[in-house]
Parts: structure tokens; C-alpha cells; sequence
């Protein structure tokens, strides 16, 4: 799928969150500057969160109570050790199921060999302005 721009990117994060059941965790993988954040960004909207979404490089992940449903926002860039990312990623899996929320991941690569059960969002940057996104349901590998 093609999205020409930021407002693009934020408004099918928006509609994209109707798919999305409690406890679903979604990877997101693309470059620097590919729209991941601005695509959570969308799906908190889509929740009627009323914080702000920032990117977690730095915090590694924020959470976000205000909306219908709690959000997990983490970003393992910054994490170079496969076992940390596995503790993090675990102890935020453990949040997410006390809280019925979702859990959506940045740089995912480190975790993605122990998460059963995910959508998959690839976002590239586009020959035009603009981006590609490839989306995967979770178990299948039908491209939407």
C-alpha cells in the first residue's frame, strides 16, 4: 500500500487500530525516518489517547492509559544485547496482559525469535515522495 505523506501515515494507524484485538502486539520495521512513529501516532488517535505519542529511543518505552484501550509504545534501537531486549520485552509483555492493552514495537529484530503471535508492518521509503507499507496478519503471510 502507498501513502503519500505524514497526514496519510497517521490516518491509517487510525483506522488500522479497528483490526487490532487486546494483547495484540504489532512489529514495525522500516529505516530511520520511515513513519513508525508517526503510524502509532495514528493508532493512538485511534484509541482517543489523549497524550501525547513520542518517539521511546530513549526512554525505550511509553505507556499511554487515557484511550479505549492501554498502549505500549517500545523502540529497541538502542539496545544492542539480545538479552536485555528479551528482559524489556518481557517485562512489557507482562504489562500488556495485565492491562488488556496493545503492544507496538520499533527495531523489533531481537525480540521478534520469541513473540509467538504478531502483526507485522514493513514500511519503506517510496521511488516518489511517500511510503510502502506491506502489512502481515498475525500467523499468515498474506500481504493485506
Amino acid at each position: 500500500m502507498f501513502l503519500k505523506n505524514i497526514s496519510e501515515t497517521i490516518a491509517f494507524g487510525k483506522n488500522f487500530v479497528t483490526n487490532l484485538e487486546p494483547q495484540s502486539i504489532v512489529i514495525l520495521k522500516g529505516p530511520i525516518g520511515a513513519g513508525k512513529t508517526s503510524f502509532v501516532q495514528g493508532i493512538g488517535q485511534g484509541l482517543c489517547i489523549k497524550e501525547s505519542i513520542t518517539s521511546p529511543t530513549f526512554s525505550l518505552s511509553n505507556h499511554y492509559g487515557s484511550g479505549s484501550m492501554y498502549l505500549i509504545h517500545m523502540d529497541l534501537y538502542r539496545i544492542e544485547s539480545s538479552l536485555s531486549a528479551r528482559e524489556l520485552f518481557i517485562e512489557e509483555e507482562e504489562e500488556l496482559e495485565i492491562n488488556n492493552g496493545l503492544l507496538i514495537i520499533e527495531w523489533p529484530e531481537l525480540v521478534e525469535p520469541i513473540i509467538e503471535k504478531y502483526w507485522e508492518i514493513e514500511i519503506n521509503y517510496a521511488s516518489q515522495d511517500g511510503r510502502n507499507f506491506n502489512i502481515y496478519e498475525p500467523e499468515s503471510s498474506k500481504n493485506l
